[in-house]
């Protein structure tokens, strides 16, 4: 099989999961967008979190042309994609019981706001704590996890619970467990992963929803724009002083 027919099915599947996840996840998309919305509406700050290679979805949306201004990357050190060594520290840290409250006991994040929680699995300690801690501080909760994960893993949280049980809102992203996509009968290891694209799609998906909804209500939504346009930097400056209390990754 040439490479080039091994690129059209990764294409041909990671379209095919986009496609599923309009179709099946437009109800649950519709809510977030709107919670979204209702948070902003109200005052509240928003929030993103993902561990390892979740952690890349949560900061598309964080300080993004066409993006929620309000949108902040909730970071828990050690964790953010890749960027500690071994690499593997990260994994071992999304294991760890009470760094993920931690981290969001001192964070700015309060009762009113809302965060976004990523993790393919939903297994970890860390994404379940996260959630769990986050509603007991009075937080709205979307979660973004493959819920096929549930019926075919098993918890490494205490409670034996997943992400899923502890969300307002559960956005699935279909993808299969093992997150990936391609198989060769010359190649041992599954290969091609797909759950960046679907998760980032379905997460601007939300954001696109949530600056519809405000619009409807007669809010501007405080969206940034790209600051290599004429006039970008202008109108991202206006918005964060007027939202600069809702804002922390500018201090």
């Amino acid at each position: 099989m040439s490479e080039g027919k091994l690129a059209g099915q990764f294409f041909d599947a990671a379209i095919g999961l986009l496609q599923q996840v309009r179709d099946e996840d437009a109800d649950e998309i519709e809510a977030a967008g709107t919670l979204i919305a209702d948070t902003v509406a109200a005052g509240g700050r928003l929030f993103a979190f993902g561990a390892g290679h979740s952690s890349l979805a949560a900061q598309d949306v964080v300080y993004r042309a066409g993006g929620l201004a309000l949108m902040n990357l909730l970071v828990v050190p050690g964790v953010l994609g890749v960027d500690v060594m071994p690499a593997t520290l990260g994994s071992a840290l999304e294991r760890v019981d009470g760094l993920a409250t931690v981290v969001l006991e001192s964070s700015p994040a309060r009762s009113g706001d809302l965060l976004v929680i990523i993790s393919l699995s939903g297994r970890n300690a860390m994404p379940v704590e996260m959630a769990l801690s986050a509603r007991a501080l009075g937080l709205k909760v979307i979660g973004v996890t493959s819920v096929a994960y549930t019926t075919e893993t098993k918890s490494r949280h205490t409670s034996g619970t997943y992400l899923k049980d502890h969300c307002d809102i559960v956005l699935d992203s279909r993808i299969p467990v093992g997150d990936a996509e391609l198989t060769l009968d010359t190649i041992e290891a599954p290969f091609a992963p797909a759950s960046t694209v679907v998760t980032s799609a379905l997460l601007q998906a939300v954001m696109a929803t949530a600056a519809g909804a405000l619009a409807a209500r007669g809010i501007e939504p405080p969206l940034l724009r790209s600051g290599n346009v004429d006039g970008g930097p202008e109108w991202n400056n206006r918005v964060m002083t007027e939202y600069g209390d809702r804002i922390f990754y500018q201090q």
